[in-house]
């Protein structure tokens, strides 16, 4: 008996010494996080830059308002009740529990679930950052006619009601859709096409702005948007490595399918504008960069780098043609917040299900060319539903809060420019 005592403690000390080691701190990977963390809310700034330098100068602090607002409003949501929503405690599949409301319980120890090898309050924050910027994408729909306070009321709401859900559904521990199996490394689902189909929600509701599309509308700023879109690149690295989750080959990968996807739509993007329009453009480049490194987001860490140059190929055609026919179409997405990314998002996502490899990230799954057929399948269903819940929700919302406080501007106060009639200032005094 004393025999069998001593190898039972043996085999309890190593079973806790192993499950100690699985969870401790690794440094590398949390400078890493960190380091994501801040690359990817510095994209929110360069969201505001990107979006200020589309609109009329008369607009331009308006629209950085939406962003740099959206980083305090929805990082306090997130830190009372966001977080535990989208990553506590499964619900039935469905949301998060109110067991980490405030941050309780939330310390600078790892979580298995989630990322074992960082401190939970790294991942948190991490995430915090994705939050931020998805309804900041949803403002350039509505970018030149929107109510300020009216925008502060919309946020918060889709933040709880959409942004939150859905997350802990494909990301959350238990969540239903991550129970069958539906894959996003980055956020092709989770962002892109909640913030995109929620824009063209909210684009349909709020209606033209005043003269579109008969009135000459160009970006006033250019050289502004391409320093916003060079900052968004850069945070996209992070935004797309972090969500490795450590430091390592499969960071590495996320990096370069990332930069491959972007690089492929920037050049397929200025052949068809080059010959469908006789010249190619900054404004083109900057666009098609964003739409490749949208589309490439679900997929970044399931694929191989030349899968991902297909990919920024077809984001760079079909988001290329997605803008081109929204005036026909009739209605008004101001800064083209879906054709670049509920289309881009819908585009990477399925294609997921074609090019995924088990070859490149063993806890994915493989797609068709790969052989399976199930993925494909799954990732259309997960898309199909996102796109509607969001669309539909959004939809709702806004006419609820237009019945209530109104959504637009009045007529005189957006002829003026929503930065005097707004918030009381102006971008340029010349």
């Amino acid at each position: 008996m004393k025999g069998v005592s001593v190898v039972l403690f043996l085999v309890l000390f190593a079973t806790s010494a192993f499950a100690a080691d699985a969870l401790k701190v690794d440094k590398g990977d949390t400078a890493w996080m960190l380091v994501s963390a801040a690359m990817v809310m510095l994209m929110t700034p360069g969201l505001a830059m990107f979006y200020g330098g589309m609109v009329r100068r008369k607009n331009v602090l308006a629209t950085f308002m939406h962003s740099f607002v959206a980083i305090a409003l929805v990082s306090v949501q997130w830190i009372m009740v966001g977080y535990s929503l989208s990553f506590g405690p499964d619900f039935h599949g469905l949301i998060g529990g109110l067991d980490w409301i405030g941050l309780r319980g939330v310390g600078v120890e790892p979580n298995a679930d989630y990322a074992p090898t960082v401190p939970h309050l790294a991942f948190m924050i991490y995430q915090a950052m994705f939050a931020v910027i998805t309804p900041a994408l949803i403002s350039g729909a509505f970018a030149e006619r929107m109510k300020f306070s009216s925008f502060l009321i919309f946020t918060l709401i889709w933040t709880t009601v959409i942004y939150n859900p859905i997350a802990h559904w494909v990301w959350g521990k238990g969540g239903w859709m991550a129970n069958m199996g539906v894959l996003d490394f980055a956020g092709g689902i989770v962002v892109h096409i909640t913030s995109g189909f929620s824009a063209l929600a909210a684009a349909l509701v709020l209606g033209k702005r005043k003269g579109f599309p008969h009135e000459s509308m160009p970006p006033h700023n250019l050289p502004l948007t391409v320093i916003g879109t060079g900052i968004l690149w850069f945070g996209w690295f992070g935004f797309n490595g972090g969500s490795a989750l450590s430091s390592g080959q499969l960071s590495t990968m996320a990096f370069v399918t990332s930069h491959t996807a972007a690089v492929a739509a920037v050049v397929v993007w200025l052949a068809i504008e080059w010959i469908h329009r006789g010249k190619p453009t900054m404004f083109g480049c900057a666009t098609a960069s964003i739409a490749g490194l949208a589309t490439i987001t679900p997929g970044a860490g399931f694929v191989s780098p030349m899968s991902a140059f297909v990919i920024g190929l077809l984001a760079g055609t079909v988001c290329y043609f997605s803008l081109n026919i929204k005036s026909h179409i009739g209605y008004d997405d101001s800064l083209d917040a879906f054709g670049v990314h509920g289309v881009g998002g819908t585009i990477g996502s399925i294609c997921v299900g074609v090019f995924a490899s088990l070859a490149i990230n063993d806890h994915g799954a493989n797609g068709l060319i790969n052989g399976q057929s199930r993925l494909f399948f799954v990732q259309l269903g997960a898309v199909a539903l996102v796109a509607v819940y969001s669309f539909v929700l959004t939809f709702i919302k806004f006419k609820v809060i237009d019945a209530v406080m109104g959504l637009r501007v009045q007529h005189e106060q957006e002829i003026e420019g929503l930065d005097v009639t707004q918030h009381g200032e102006s971008g340029y005094y010349l």
